[in-house]
Formats: structure tokens, C-alpha cells, sequence
């Protein structure tokens, strides 16, 4: 299979005047950015399916401290980075490939009051510009889909994590057969689309030098997820959500992805792994 390139990946999910539709949206709610909380941003800044709530559960398996250094890979707008900042007092440090998305997330963080404990970049999950063992702990959240080479992905976490930590792993991957509907919300098209199954992120984290601590499928959460989406929908009262991110494209994209979940072909994995010591 052709797999996407670094620009098609971009390309995807560049929103150019993010902030701009981020407070228009917030004024629709009342809200500025002097009074904003984290939860008015969630369901824009939380881009993975269970929102909040999965990076809660997520960080929750990591044993994180106020000492931890930890890396977010892949992290958009940074909101689970917050989640986890202001949670756990850590320093989260944040690296994506979409400039759009790093540069609105560093000014979401300063109308948090957390710009001293996440910091956000524009690079390449592939290309870590991190020394060896530079971070205590790393998580990625609904990654993997846009990066065909899992090998190099998680050697190159494995490379700047320390002997011992943890890795945290929540993705869309694929759990039954049957052709996929295109757009979904990582892919345009079967070129871009670097989907894979459990096994294979278990076989590629080994070969990279970790264990498996654990693994379950979350589509029930996946499924309820979209359900109460639906249900706020009807109301008429979302205004700040995925829509912000993809525009027009959005509906087509959910409802392409609903449909393959819903029929057993692709889920939410969550996998919790350690680095092995040296």
C-alpha cells in the first residue's frame, strides 16, 4: 500500500485561523478567553473518540507523578497534554506535524494559565528532536492510523523514553474484514490511511523494545461515545467540536467511521506498555 507522506498528513488536518473559529465559538457559548475552562474546550482540543474522559483512563495507567517528564506524540491542540498538566503538576511536552494545530494549541494553553507546564512543537513523529531517555513517560492518542512504518514509530519512542517507563497507546485499529468508506476523520483516501491491527502494534512495540503491561478494545465506549455526539447534536447546542477541526468534511468522515465500527471492522485499542530495561 502507498503510504502518506509528511505534507499529505499535514495536508489533512491543516485548519488555517483555528483561534479565530475557537473564539467565535466560545463567544456563541458566552464564553472568552479570559473566562474559557478546560472542559469548554474539550470537545474541540480532546480529538480522539471518548474525548476527556478516554485521556482520563488513559494517563490514569501511566503511574504519573510530578517528577515526569512526558511526551505526547501526535499531540494537536494539545488538550489531553493540559488534561494531564493540570492534573498530575507534570511537564507534558507536545510534538505534532500540523503547524496549525501546535501554534493555536501553545495559545489555548496560555488562556489555561499552563503555558509553564506544556509546551507544544511542530515535528515529525518519526524524527524525534529529543536526546535518548529524555522522558519518563509518552502516550499517543489516535496516531498511528496516519504512520505505516510502526517499527520506526516506536523505536523512536522507545529511544527517548527511560528504561522502565511507560507507554501509553490509543488508537483506531483494525479488528474485522471488509472494505473501508472513505473520508474518515484521518484519511481521505485508502493511500493515506495507515490503519493496522492490534497484532501488529504488539509485534512492532516488542521489536521496539517493549513489553506489554495491557490491552483492551473500547468500541462499547466508542459506540456511546457517537451516541451521546448524536444526542447534543439534536439539541442545536454544539458549537465547539470536531466540526471546528474538519469543516465541511466532518459529518461524511464521523458517519463513515460509525458505520465501520459499528459493523466489528475497525475499534479503539487502547495498549499499555513498558520499556523494557536495558
Amino acid at each position: 500500500m502507498e503510504t502518506a507522506t509528511g505534507s499529505q498528513v499535514a495536508e489533512h488536518y491543516a485548519r488555517g485561523t483555528l483561534i479565530g473559529y475557537i473564539r467565535d465559538g466560545l463567544a456563541a457559548m458566552g464564553k472568552s478567553e479570559s473566562t474559557v475552562t478546560a472542559e469548554d474546550l474539550s470537545p474541540v482540543d480532546e480529538f480522539h473518540i471518548g474525548g476527556r474522559a478516554a485521556t482520563g483512563e488513559l494517563a490514569g495507567q501511566l503511574a504519573l507523578t510530578a517528577e515526569d517528564r512526558v511526551l505526547d506524540i501526535g499531540c494537536g491542540l494539545g488538550g489531553p497534554a493540559r488534561q494531564i498538566a493540570a492534573r498530575y503538576r507534570c511537564q507534558v511536552t507536545g510534538i505534532d506535524l500540523t503547524r496549525d494545530y501546535v501554534e493555536a494549541g501553545n495559545v489555548l494553553s496560555g488562556w489555561l494559565h499552563l503555558a509553564d507546564g506544556v509546551s507544544l512543537q511542530q515535528g515529525d513523529a518519526l524524527a524525534l528532536p529529543f536526546a535518548d531517555g529524555s522522558f519518563t513517560a509518552a502516550y499517543m492518542l489516535h496516531v498511528g492510523m496516519n504512520i505505516a512504518d510502526k517499527g520506526a514509530l516506536f523505536s523512536g519512542a522507545a529511544r527517548v523514553l527511560r528504561a522502565g517507563a511507560r507507554f501509553g497507546v490509543f488508537d483506531v485499529m483494525r479488528t474485522g474484514a471488509g472494505e473501508l468508506s472513505y473520508p474518515l476523520p484521518w484519511a481521505s483516501t485508502a493511500d493515506t490511511n495507515a490503519i493496522a491491527t492490534p497484532e501488529q502494534y504488539r509485534d512492532a512495540l516488542s521489536a521496539a523494545g517493549f513489553e506489554m503491561v495491557s490491552e483492551r478494545e473500547r468500541r462499547d465506549v466508542a459506540l456511546d461515545h457517537f451516541a451521546r455526539q448524536r444526542a447534543q447534536a439534536a439539541t442545536g447546542q454544539t458549537v465547539l467540536g470536531i466540526q471546528t477541526l474538519m469543516g465541511a468534511r466532518r459529518p461524511q468522515m464521523v458517519r463513515n467511521m460509525v458505520e465501520s465500527i459499528s459493523a466489528g471492522q475497525i475499534a479503539p485499542v487502547e495498549i499499555i506498555a513498558r520499556r523494557r530495561d536495558a
